[in-house]
């Protein structure tokens, strides 16, 4: 599959070098629309991070205890996977934009409820549900509305800005909370975001292949010409995506039996599943103690650290995507995270060892604790960069780019499902697995996956780096015998 870099050349070529040559292209009107789309996302982040800013608040006034402080946090994955397919449909029914402004509406609402909640339960989990729906549609429509606003030799840095607003939006949670706010006035600081997103967002243009896609030409070459400059002609690249769009039929679900379909379908599905199950939220759940056991008092302290390296990270990661590439990422990340989930396991292997021996023989000591704290506190750092490094954000860049236009929204809400379900699948079960597994079971297991995950990067997933959205779709449709 990876030959797609190569084989689209002379397309790309034939497609770019008039256009380049009309005019320079100035990227400054897609900049800002992506810096709009973007807080959406920031809003998932600050959602995200909600829970631990706000639960020792809540269980300090009796709120919550710790299964419903549990339930809480989980229940954004419930909304979310609701909202996924919610935006599958809008953002074909509705445009990409108008899905964009929708999802400020539940996060208004979800913030209110909460806020409003006066410790009734019942309002606050109503509160966190909407949320999550908020954030399932996010996750859906703004990845693909920078994929169809942006050029081919952008799309990876500015895709990647979906994960980065994501961490920025977790790391100000944290940094809020750190400021002493209650509950109360940390669900109305979440409620300001998407406020700004939805007025913004009004100003902002359609994409051009949803405009094309409902025959609206003049306003498709209005909206190319405002995001890439009155100075470039917009024809050729309008051509394209017409051309395209022309050689397809109407959606029905008898396509999911074609290549063209299933074959993304199952490589986006199947990525969102090694992201979730890579470990991410055991190395986080472990973060206050690992920072504990290195001599880091601060539980709030040590999440902001953690999320200041996130979001390092991310951006280094999103600053290198169009030149790296999404295949080289991938397994490079997967490569970290395997090897550090592998040594988190020898960790709790080797710490459990030395707490249950006590008889010294000879000159053979056991490792205690405090020797190895080093271990656990130099995974965790491995394997944060190594996250944000690829398995962060390409997943959801690449869903964003796979999918024929046409089942575009059915098909991100297909993958979006599938992603919010493993996240609910992960939080519940993930001390269940710590108790059955032990620890390094759990990690271990991990490792398995990371490694699963390269091996499916390397052998299924093809380099989308500098293609354009139709040549994507001709390379999974066959209609390019090169590109087989």
């Amino acid at each position: 599959m990876e030959s797609i870099q190569q084989e689209g050349d002379r397309r790309h070529d034939e497609i770019r070098v008039p256009l380049m040559g009309a005019g320079k292209v100035v990227n400054r009107n897609l900049y800002i629309a992506t810096s709009v789309a973007v807080l959406g996302p920031l809003s998932i982040g600050y959602t995200l991070g909600y829970t631990s800013s706000a639960n020792p608040d809540l269980k300090a006034k009796n709120i919550l205890d710790e299964d419903t402080a549990s339930l809480f946090g989980a229940l954004i994955a419930v909304g979310a996977m609701g909202g996924g397919l919610l935006a599958g449909w809008l953002i074909e029914a509705a445009g990409r934009k108008l899905c964009v402004m929708s999802c400020a509406l539940p996060f208004v609402i979800g913030w209110l409820c909460i806020s409003i909640s006066h410790g009734i339960i019942a309002l606050l989990m109503i509160g966190r549900i909407l949320t999550g729906v908020a954030a399932g549609m996010c996750s859906l429509v703004v990845p693909v509305y920078i994929a169809e606003t942006s050029t081919p030799s952008l799309r990876g840095f500015l895709g990647s800005c979906f994960q980065v607003a994501v961490t920025v939006g977790i790391l100000f949670s944290y940094v809020v909370g750190l400021a002493g706010l209650n509950y109360v006035w940390l669900a109305l600081v979440g409620a300001i975001i998407p406020t700004v997103l939805i007025v913004l967002m009004a100003f902002m243009p359609e994409t051009p292949h949803y405009l094309l896609g409902k025959n609206k030409r003049n306003d498709a070459l209005h909206v190319l010409t405002y995001l890439r400059g009155v100075h470039v002609d917009v024809d050729d690249e309008c051509c394209e995506i017409e051309s395209n769009l022309d050689q397809q039929e109407t959606m029905s679900f008898s396509e999911f039996l074609a290549p063209g379909l299933y074959k993304p379908l199952i490589v986006s599905c199947m990525l969102m599943i090694f992201q979730q199950f890579s470990g991410i939220n055991a190395v986080m759940f472990f973060t206050v103690d690992i920072f504990g056991s290195a001599g880091f008092s601060d539980g709030h302290l040590a999440t902001v650290i953690v999320g200041a390296v996130q979001v390092v990270f991310t951006c280094i990661a999103a600053s290198i995507m169009d030149r790296a590439g999404r295949r080289i990422l991938l397994i490079i990340a997967g490569t970290g995270m395997t090897i550090s989930c592998v040594t988190f396991g020898l960790y709790y292997q080797l710490t459990e060892s030395s707490s249950s021996t006590n008889v010294t023989v000879a000159t053979t000591v056991a490792p205690s604790s405090s020797d190895l704290n080093w271990l656990s506190l130099t995974s965790m750092i491995v394997y944060i960069i190594s996250f944000s490094l690829g398995w962060g954000a390409i997943p959801w860049l690449v869903m964003s780019e796979i999918f024929p236009a046409r089942a575009r929204g059915i098909a991100s809400g297909i993958a979006t499902l599938v992603n919010w379900t493993c996240a609910f699948i992960v939080t519940l079960t993930f001390v269940q697995m710590s108790d059955a597994f032990s620890h390094q079971g759990a990690f271990w297991f991990y490792a398995g996956v990371c490694f699963l995950g390269i091996v499916f990067v390397f052998f299924v997933v093809p380099e989308t780096k500098g293609r354009t959205l139709e040549e994507i779709e001709c390379y999974f449709e066959g209609r390019n015998p090169k590109m087989l």
